[in-house]
């Protein structure tokens, strides 16, 4: 099994796709090295979700996105970015998980699950959606709290809190009291946030201010049990039955590998990797980021719409250095 590249990209998302395609397009070997499946963070987020962006808005590699609707959902989503990788013969390792980058000369050790590569570039596209931000509260790790909401039907017939009021809090809500769940919300600010979809923030209003769902705002959960949970609020503990906690709190990128190959971080708590804006190249030579791992703790800045265009600076930078470094 071959082992050395010239580019090893860590993350099969569409930004890591996106610089696969920018890779082979300026004559470079590559492998993606992914941990999950292909599009592994799409594949988690719920079943129906539709996207904020419209089709042409998240294309990449200039290939058409044709959606039925003018936003497109998460499987039409999962179709077009295989058919890229698939039409493409996208050179990628799935179930790859990488534990550690390490500089050796001329380019880097890659340590993945089943073997170690060497590359003269590495980019990181490793996205923030593998670690959820936990609450810290006791009962967090009981079976009946999950940080990924998939589909509304187990939920049928019992009773929820959804921590959270973003799009996927507010989805999460709407589909699970669709569905016949007794939902209550928990939000830490005043209300539903501002940046939820606008065709879908008057209906978790409207819901809320009939009364088919429960909030309670500047409140936050304090404890989970079997059969029960507290929820801190303005006028004290209030204790609700419960049998389910979905707790869509955020996710963040895995500070800990940033750390481990190099990288700083910013200490002013958003925790913003070193990056030049104009390369993607991080204050380790040689070793770039791409997509929303950029933003830090901050994952509202970056989308797949705004930092496709990161792999072409990654590529046009490591043009640059192999120019440089050919004998004249």
């Amino acid at each position: 099994m071959r082992t050395n590249y010239n580019i090893i990209i860590i993350g099969g998302g569409p930004i890591g796709i996106a610089c696969a395609l920018e890779a082979r397009k300026a004559g470079f070997d590559y492998l993606i090295l992914e941990r999950g499946c292909l599009v592994n963070s799409l594949y988690r987020y719920p079943a129906n979700m539709t996207f904020f962006s419209t089709s042409e808005r998240i294309e990449i590699g200039g290939v058409p996105f044709v959606s039925n609707n003018v936003k497109p959902n998460r499987s039409e989503a999962l179709e077009y970015y295989r058919r890229v990788a698939v039409s493409n013969h996208i050179n990628i390792r799935l179930q790859e998980a990488v534990s550690e980058i390490h500089p050796v000369r001329d380019g880097f050790e890659v340590i993945a699950a089943s073997n170690i590569y060497t590359a003269t570039y590495v980019i990181l596209a490793t996205g923030f959606y593998d670690i959820p931000v936990l609450m810290d509260i006791p009962g967090e790790g009981l079976p009946k709290v999950t940080h990924y909401y998939k589909e509304p039907h187990f939920y049928a017939m019992q009773k929820v809190v959804v921590v959270g009021a973003s799009n996927s809090a507010v989805d999460a809500a709407l589909e699970t009291w669709r569905k016949g769940a007794e939902v209550t919300m928990v939000i830490r600010g005043e209300g539903i946030g501002p940046r939820v979809k606008y065709w879908v923030k008057p209906d978790i209003e409207n819901r809320i201010k009939e009364g088919s769902i429960t909030v309670y705002t500047q409140s936050t959960l304090s404890a989970i049990r079997h059969c029960e949970v507290d929820i801190q609020t303005p006028d004290g503990i209030k204790t609700i039955p419960n049998d389910y906690v979905i707790a869509l709190t955020g996710y963040q990128p895995d500070f800990d590998f940033l750390r481990r190959s190099g990288i700083l971080l910013s200490d002013d708590g958003r925790l913003q990797p070193l990056y030049n804006p104009d390369t993607m190249e991080t204050n380790v030579p040689n070793l770039y980021l791409a997509g929303v791992v950029c933003g830090g703790m901050n994952t509202h800045v970056w989308f797949i719409e705004n930092s496709r265009v990161h792999a072409e600076q990654i590529m046009r930078s490591i043009v640059q250095k192999t120019a440089v470094d050919q004998p004249s």
